[in-house]
């Protein structure tokens, strides 16, 4: 019974560390959020499974592992996705003030009495 208490303190501990890690410093990326988060899941999922075999510090240890890399994993990809979502929108932002100034250099044109034909 105390061993089975210890590996679960042990893995709230691993838990708490990993979420005192992420909140210091400047504000979190996608991929930090993402295997912050997957280490703690993995931590907490492991320490279930492991208490059932016997285990639970080396079952949260070994599911904060493999819940760090894969949540660092899925993290990536949404932040490599946000980044090109953000270039994608800069380049639309872009193209609608060029449209924007080609339309009032119209307008101009047209007040000046310059016909269409002409250009």
């Amino acid at each position: 019974m105390l061993k089975r208490n210890r590996g679960l303190v042990f893995a709230l501990a691993l838990v708490a560390a990993m979420l005192a890690a992420g909140c210091s410093g400047q504000p979190l990326s996608t991929r930090e959020k993402g295997a912050l988060m997957g280490g703690a899941i993995g931590a907490g999922t492991g320490a279930i499974i492991g208490a059932a075999v016997g285990a639970p510090a080396i079952g949260a240890a070994i599911g904060g592992a493999v819940g760090l890399v894969s949540g660092a994993v899925v993290g990536n990809s949404m932040q490599n996705q946000e980044q090109q979502q953000t270039q994608t929108q800069d380049q639309i932002e872009q193209q609608q003030r060029e449209i924007e100034r080609q339309k009032r250099e119209l307008e101009q044109l047209k007040q000046q009495g310059q016909p269409e034909a002409d250009w």
